[in-house]
């Protein structure tokens, strides 16, 4: 599915798909409901200020493209809106996760949208976010591209194709080994993968004492 979004547009679907998730109670939304998501200063960048009359044409497009549509429950008479992200997409948990994060955001590293989607899904480790990555970068056509890396930087960033091609030249489907992990990464995500090896030791070390008293009630 070929899909070209503007940055209210894509604002917009992204502001619906995180409400959805994060606050069910609420949504749909009301116009109004989504004008304050578009332009709430928390999780977003850039921050916004969209008025009505921006976010009710960035909706006409998404109906359009079939990626939005109005909605009127029977407790309520205001007109709602709701995302169709699924039903263009089929997308899993993580994916969509994965970009609500990108379109709200623009380009972040793996381990920011580790942190950045946690309000979502909570990834397993680095790893996972890896693969859910590889998966959007591998759909026809790609959802999702690896940017180069920056001059200064130690690690890459990935951001969304929804808006189009991006303006650097960008890496679809990387072909080089994963990252050693503890090399060419930031600070988060050394932590992140310090903080899962201590896990797995501490899980380790619990077995290991279990063994033994085991044993030594055999012994007594």
């Amino acid at each position: 599915m070929d899909v070209l979004l503007n940055d209210v547009e894509a604002r917009v679907l992204g502001s619906l798909i995180e409400k959805e998730i994060t606050t069910p109670d609420y949504y749909p939304l009301s116009l109004n409901a989504l004008v304050n998501a578009c332009n709430q200063k928390s999780n977003r960048e850039p921050v916004m200020n969209l008025d009505e009359t921006a976010v009710s044409g960035a909706l006409a497009e998404l109906t359009e493209k079939n990626l939005a549509a109005g909605t009127s429950g029977r407790d309520s008479r205001v007109l709602k809106y709701e995302h169709r992200l699924q039903e263009a997409f089929n997308f899993d948990r993580l994916e969509t996760a994965m970009l609500c994060v990108l379109l709200l955001r623009g380009p972040q590293t793996p381990g920011e949208l580790r942190s950045r989607t946690e309000r979502m899904h909570k990834f397993d480790d680095l790893e996972q976010v890896q693969s859910t990555l590889q998966r959007l970068m591998k759909r026809e056509p790609p959802i999702v591209a690896m940017l180069p890396r920056q001059p200064g930087t130690k690690e890459a960033r990935y951001a969304h194709l929804l808006s189009g091609e991006l303006q650097a030249p960008a890496v679809f489907a990387p072909e080089h080994a994963a990252p050693s992990p503890l090399r060419g990464s930031s600070d988060a995500e050394r932590i992140a993968r310090l903080e899962d090896a201590v896990a797995r030791l501490e899980k380790e070390l619990a077995e290991t004492k279990a063994q033994l008293a085991g044993l030594q009630k055999q012994f007594e």
